[in-house]
């Protein structure tokens, strides 16, 4: 059935000196409200140990439908644009995966 395929995905920024923190605590409260969306199942953001101002994310909806539908809450375009002054790329990096199941 369309729009049933898991899909899963890597976002990735790097804090401009001194945001690490700030970023963290964005993240934070950005993955209460993901965790609380109808299909997410899983939202889980990591610091990476040996470059502590790189942030890994790790998302996964039940379908490219949820998928979409996280896409258009409000609160990820407002993320979105208050990172853009705290990281070194233009925007986050993302990944798409092929989830195994």
């Amino acid at each position: 059935m369309e729009g049933t395929t898991p899909r899963a995905l890597l976002a990735e920024v790097t804090a401009l000196p001194g945001k690490a923190e700030l970023i963290r605590d964005l993240l934070r409260d950005y993955g209460r409200k993901v965790r609380a969306e109808p299909g997410n199942r899983v939202f889980a953001c990591h610091q990476v140990e040996a470059k502590p101002n790189h942030f890994v994310v790790y998302e996964v909806y039940e379908s490219e439908t949820a998928f979409e539908a996280h896409l258009a809450a409000p609160y990820g375009a407002e993320l979105n644009q208050r990172l853009k002054a705290l990281i070194e790329e233009p925007e986050s990096a993302l990944t798409f995966l092929t989830p195994p199941y």
